[in-house]
């Protein structure tokens, strides 16, 4: 996608985002008004991202108002969570080869959305207000069908494609740069208590339906192929595929969380890893 010229007082994504919305207004009267409202009227990307979640989160039981200085408050406490939400924009814009504009994401992608929301969901937790957390997690859930637990970790420049069915326990923590597709699932591998999810190392590609399982290490810039069901550690820059997963090829792709290839080598190792 092709980058915009930097509009004097904003900067970086904010002012593509900016740019891309003023553009889209001019063409679309009939969405000027949500526009304005959700990109043009605000100073940053801060504001703007506020707005935004509260929109979409604010119900019965919590106002979007409230939602709203949540987020603020959050946003104000912790600037990597909007630096984090700028650099998912940004891995939108390079690995989705159907977007348009920053606005889609921003505005319409619900795999973005929810990982916005769970940033905020996160903050709370580590906070201690476990139980806002939680309403922040169910919500998302039902609005966003993807259910990431408020303590999970995640990292900055992540990219949910589609999102629908995603599934992210507890302990699992989710390094930089990765990609992962619809019907992902971090989970566990019975009731045990304790660290018991996931680690997903940097630039990591998930396909889509892929299970990773137990507490188990996905090295950085490893592939777990469409469908797979991982219950062993994969090892950093390897490929892995199948139930249960085998190694297919090491190395792999360099970076194929940004390439987003999802194709397997013509020859799969003969043992389990």
């Amino acid at each position: 996608m092709a980058k915009l010229e930097v509009i004097p007082g904003r900067r970086g994504v904010w002012a593509e985002l900016y740019a891309a919305a003023e553009e889209a207004a001019r063409k679309e009267p009939q969405l000027a008004s949500l526009l304005h409202a959700t990109i043009l009227s605000h100073r940053d990307m801060a504001h703007a991202l506020s707005f935004q979640i509260a929109r979409k989160l604010g119900d019965a039981e919590v106002a979007a108002m409230s939602v709203r200085e949540t987020c603020e408050a959050a946003f104000a406490a912790d600037p990597a969570i909007v630096a984090a939400a700028e650099a998912d924009l940004q891995a939108v814009a390079e690995r989705d080869p159907a977007i348009k504009t920053l606005i889609q994401p921003f505005l319409y992608f619900k795999g973005f959305q929810a990982l916005q929301a769970h940033r905020v969901a996160h903050w709370l937790w580590r906070q201690g207000r476990e139980t806002l957390a939680f309403h922040f997690q169910s919500r998302m859930s039902e609005l966003f069908q993807v259910d990431i637990h408020p303590a999970a970790s995640v990292g900055a420049g992540v990219f949910l494609d589609h999102g629908t069915g995603i599934v992210i326990g507890e302990t699992a923590v989710v390094g930089d740069e990765v990609s992962m597709l619809h019907g992902v699932t971090l989970g566990g591998t019975g009731a045990e208590r304790g660290d018991r999810h996931p680690k997903i190392g940097r630039g990591v590609l998930l396909g889509a339906g892929a299970k990773v399982l137990g507490n188990i290490q996905i090295g950085d810039y490893a592939k777990v192929a469409s469908g797979s069901v991982v219950l062993k550690p994969v090892p950093a820059g390897c490929t892995v595929a199948g139930v249960p997963a085998r190694l297919v090829n090491c190395p792999t792709d360099a970076t194929p969380a940004r390439t987003m290839d999802h194709t397997l080598a013509d020859v799969v190792y003969d043992f389990v890893i």
